[in-house]
């Protein structure tokens, strides 16, 4: 049963989209760490001990309100994104990823999935940072920062910048547009700044929501903040693989290129050429695929398009 609970997920996020592999991620990260927090209690017998060397390895990955720690530890601005504290913490920030990751996905497309949930990360993190060194509400003590919800909010936000009038169906409430509930969730970060309880976390949260607006905005005004980002992926991917390769060439809806001089009318089959008819099928194909996507997005594809599209990319 396990063999085949893996050999699921392997597929679920080598064909994926870049939504449902950040979902994958966060939570196979989540389950190794409940994992490393059982092995250690039944090894130290349940005692106290167990919990304190739990705390020092989840600190080591996460982002801390003391300077010292984050300049002795540079991953945690990103590693810190990926760690979650309780079943509720993931559950809610995978729903909200997953609901409003895809949305921005279908309408920017699946290469500035991961970008924007860096940045948001890294740009919720600062605030967090800021926040607790700069405003009176912090206090003399160490505080660690975890989770992804930086990361969403930017999600949030630019979801609803991008189209505020998609319609999204809640539970007892039906149909509501994406620019309420946006308006919405920014408002309970924004209250929740007046309270005692995860401060900082409320500041993380607006810091992400300020990027997502921030990252529609930029690209609106022709400056795409993910081609950085994409670009140093690249160059990480190929250090370590030592394969060419770019990091947006992946399994989903890869080919993006059109002979531009083609036309409907000049693929018939030339005369006294018999070999030119199976390219020109294949390329007939390939662009009515191609239009599917942009009209209904990549997961309207079928088993079978998805196949070929995956086969065509390789060529």
């Amino acid at each position: 049963m396990l063999s085949s609970i893996w050999e699921d997920v392997k597929r679920q996020y080598s064909y994926g989209n870049m939504v449902t592999r950040l979902v994958i991620i966060n939570v196979v990260v989540y389950i190794a760490m409940n994992l490393i927090w059982v092995i250690l209690r039944i090894g130290y017998g349940w005692s106290d001990d167990s919990q304190l060397i739990y705390e020092e390895i989840r600190q080591f990955f996460m982002l801390s309100s003391e300077w010292l720690h984050n300049l002795t530890h540079p991953w945690v601005i990103i590693t810190s994104m990926f760690l979650h504290d309780s079943f509720w913490h993931i559950l809610w920030n995978m729903l909200f990823l997953y609901w409003f990751g895809r949305i921005v996905g279908d309408f920017l497309g699946n290469h500035r999935v991961l970008p924007l949930y860096l940045l948001g990360g890294i740009v919720g993190g600062l605030a967090y940072f800021l926040s607790v060194n700069l405003l009176p509400y912090g206090d003399d003590k160490v505080h660690f920062a975890l989770g992804a919800s930086g990361a969403v909010m930017a999600f949030v936000v630019a979801a609803g910048f991008i189209s505020p009038d998609y319609y999204m169906r809640l539970l007892f409430l039906g149909d509501v547009k994406l620019k309420y509930i946006v308006a919405a969730l920014v408002l309970i970060d924004l209250v929740g700044m007046a309270g005692n309880i995860n401060t900082g976390g409320h500041f993380a949260h607006l810091g992400g929501a300020f990027f997502g607006w921030f990252f529609v905005y930029q690209l609106r005004q022709g400056t795409d903040w993910s081609i950085p980002v994409n670009n140093l992926l690249d160059k990480i991917r190929s250090f370590f693989s030592g394969i060419p390769g770019k990091f947006r060439e992946e399994r989903g809806p890869k080919v993006g290129y059109r002979n531009p001089k083609r036309t409907r009318q000049n693929t018939g089959r030339p005369k006294g050429n018999a070999a030119s008819d199976p390219p020109s099928s294949h390329q007939e194909e390939l662009d009515a695929i191609l239009d599917k996507i942009k009209q209904s997005g990549y997961e309207s594809l079928t088993e079978k398009e998805k196949e070929f599209l995956f086969n065509a990319s390789k060529k």
